[in-house]
């Protein structure tokens, strides 16, 4: 990656902060998460992240049930502010200044997201969490995490999964799927590659920002991908 592009949106889904457990979180992923986001923080990158909420409460799933689903959203959100402050304890624990800024008012907890603030704490070195989603039912955590990135100016959007990139079919399931290493904001749309929500990617597609989908289960791979050295696909 070039040097002179240090600010960037991670984005971790709910699912992966399960580690091996049918529900909740896992400490120990959250633990190696945060160790792998310290590293990149020591490099000099600004770091903002939004998390999912799905390791505790899918609203979608809900929905599909007969919850309202602005109800079972707004549920979904709460879900990501739990994740959220799990992920500042593990980072503050391991001496790295962290901001939970949440979409929803809850002053006793975090603090009231702000555009302007946000920028703030991060070129004051403080990595921001920005939880609650958008905090708007029917909007995914994708979409959210897209309208970070451009809010606070990063560079990239790094979306982390449980797998190397994007592929044509689901990787542990079909051992010859193949892997797209670049990939035009157009392809994904129109081929209907379900890497992220429709909203997200006509997002960075309108304000020019790309998409990394890489894996974060390999230790150090974050590093890795953003030296130019890691396996990634790439949403251009």
């Amino acid at each position: 990656m070039d040097n002179k592009k240090r600010r960037i949106l991670l984005k971790i889904s709910g699912e992966f902060l399960m580690g091996n457990l049918d529900f909740g979180i896992d400490v120990k992923t959250i633990d190696r998460i945060a160790s792998e986001i310290k590293s990149t923080y020591n490099d000099g990158y600004e770091i903002c992240i939004v998390i999912g909420g799905g390791n505790i409460f899918r609203g979608v799933s809900a929905a599909a049930y007969g919850m309202h689903r602005a109800a079972a959203d707004n549920i979904g959100m709460l879900a990501t502010v739990m994740n959220s402050i799990a992920l500042q304890n593990s980072l503050e624990n391991r001496d790295v200044p962290t901001i939970v800024m949440s979409a929803i008012a809850m002053p006793s907890m975090c603090e009231p997201y702000v555009r302007r603030k946000a920028l703030r704490h991060l070129q004051k070195q403080r990595v921001v969490i920005c939880a609650a989603g958008s905090g708007n039912p029917y909007f995914t955590t994708d979409t959210a995490a897209a309208l970070r990135a451009l809010e606070t100016g990063c560079d990239f959007f790094m979306k982390a999964t449980k797998v190397a990139g994007i592929y044509d079919s689901d990787p542990q399931k079909n051992p010859n799927a193949i892997f797209f290493e670049k990939l035009s904001y157009k392809d994904v749309l129109e081929k209907d590659i379900r890497v992220m929500d429709h909203t997200a990617i006509t997002l960075a597609r309108e304000n020019n920002i790309p998409i990394l989908v890489f894996s974060l289960q390999e230790q150090g791979n974050l590093a890795k991908v953003l030296s130019g050295e890691g396996k990634c696909s790439i949403i251009s």
